[in-house]
């Protein structure tokens, strides 16, 4: 199991991703203070990690659905869902990611 949790930024919002491998599949659970992430997640509950570790076959599934229900373009947290994804599925080996922003 790969947990992911995702501090978004100014929003405030903080989402916690639980990815688990169920075959040659990813399984996910996803909780969020966000009203636009959770119901992301509600149409991101399997999925193939080969599918979405890559821009070159398609727009991964994460990306396709964050389209239609996170507004907010810069948001981290479809980042951090494929993140999980990779972690789980051997794909990645688990280390924080971080964006710095400065005025």
């Amino acid at each position: 199991m790969a947990t992911a949790t995702i501090h978004a930024g100014i929003c405030g919002f903080t989402t916690t991703v639980i990815a688990q491998t169920d075959g040659d599949a990813i399984k996910l659970n996803i909780t969020s203070e966000c009203d636009a992430i959770r119901k992301l997640g509600e149409h991101l509950s399997v999925l193939n990690p080969y599918h979405e570790i890559s821009f070159r076959r398609a727009i991964p599934q994460t990306y396709q659905e964050a389209m239609k229900y996170c507004s907010h373009a810069a948001c981290a947290v479809p980042a951090g869902i494929i993140k999980a994804i990779e972690v789980e599925s051997g794909l990645a080996l688990p280390a924080d990611v971080s964006i710095q922003l400065h005025k």
